[in-house]
């Protein structure tokens, strides 16, 4: 959803003195037809931007993935890309399908709409891990992160690719889905199934779907955040302001939602997350919010315990966007992991 370029993770704003590269435009590379859940994505398209330079070996690269309805360009301003010293490290920011970058049912020519199949987050991994052999040679990198779908990805990364990078920091992901998420995920698809205009996907006019602002607004946060941020003589301009909220195309956000369904990175492993474990290799750094309402946080704790890993929990009632209000010792955990100091 649009409103989660709010997520523009401040976690990753450190203080750098070194000269910066600029930022670069959106790519678009095509890695081919890619095989996911639902079928065949013909002639995949993955969208990207870069910052620095590659070196000679090809292993400084920073991999930053999107979040649930999040494209690039939401990473893409200088508050992010200077959060990495690019004068060292060759920065990827990377479309996840169903972005509306990246194939999408809105972008697709061949499978516009309700004829694009359906993808899980794994194909999601997949068409990251063919963009960076075709378009750039790499086959290992320094670190992958990303908040919330972003750090969804980054676990899967773990098990899909457990060669493939040094470092691993999901932010507000999780490794596996509880039955809360679950619930909350199938809240979120019924809302949009249900609505008239949705029409099961079939529209000619991108919908309004009111009821999904209104239930995503209410859970990035807490209830003791709204009552502090959003005093109750302030509740029609709040309700209006949600109500009125744009977004982009529903076919995209409900392809997105579907590909999180159920989501679990032990499922090859008899869905035990201790027997997962055993299999990442890369060092973590864990990033958690212990209040929460849009993933729970108790798999990432758990699944920190179970590697080894750095663990981070912040304790915010800005819940999902914990991150975003800042955390100093997030913050200097991230640096000291990405530096090795």
């Amino acid at each position: 959803m649009k409103n989660l370029t709010l997520l523009i993770p401040i976690l990753l704003i450190t203080t750098i003195s070194r000269a910066q590269s600029k930022p670069d435009r959106q790519q678009i590379a095509s890695i081919g037809d890619l095989k996911v859940t639902g079928g065949t994505i013909v002639n995949c398209q993955i969208g990207y931007r870069t910052y620095g330079k590659l070196n000679e070996d090809k292993t400084n690269g920073v991999l930053i993935l999107t979040w649930f309805g999040g494209i690039s360009k939401n990473l893409a301003g200088p508050d992010t890309w200077r959060a990495i010293d690019t004068t060292s490290y060759f920065v990827m920011i990377v479309d996840a399908l169903g972005d509306g970058i990246s194939s999408s049912p809105s972008n697709s020519v061949k499978q516009h709409g309700t004829k694009f199949p359906a993808f899980s987050v794994v194909n999601m991994i997949e068409s990251q891990h063919r963009l960076l052999k075709q378009k750039f040679g790499i086959s290992h990198v320094h670190a992958i992160t990303g908040i919330s779908m972003g750090g969804i990805q980054t676990f899967q990364w773990a098990v899909s690719y457990p060669d493939f990078a040094d470092l691993l920091i999901p932010i507000v992901g999780t490794p596996q889905f509880t039955s809360y998420d679950m619930m909350r995920g199938a809240l979120y698809r019924k809302i949009i199934e249900n609505d008239p205009e949705y029409n099961h996907g079939n529209y000619k006019v991108n919908p309004k779907i009111t009821m999904v602002n209104m239930l995503w607004e209410l859970l990035l946060t807490t209830p003791a955040e709204k009552v502090r941020s959003k005093p109750r003589d302030q509740f029609p301009k709040w309700l209006a302001d949600t109500e009125a909220q744009q977004h982009g195309d529903w076919n995209d956000t409900y392809y997105q939602s579907a590909a999180l369904e159920g989501f679990d990175i032990a499922k090859d492993y008899n869905g035990s997350l201790k027997e997962t474990a055993a299999h990442v290799k890369a060092k973590m750094l864990i990033i958690a919010s212990a209040q929460d309402h849009i993933v729970n946080p108790a798999p990432a704790i758990e699944f920190a315990k179970l590697t080894g890993a750095k663990l981070v929990v912040i304790d915010s009632d800005a819940g999902h966007l914990a991150g975003n209000f800042g955390n100093a010792e997030a913050r200097k955990a991230m640096v000291e992991i990405l530096t090795g100091n």
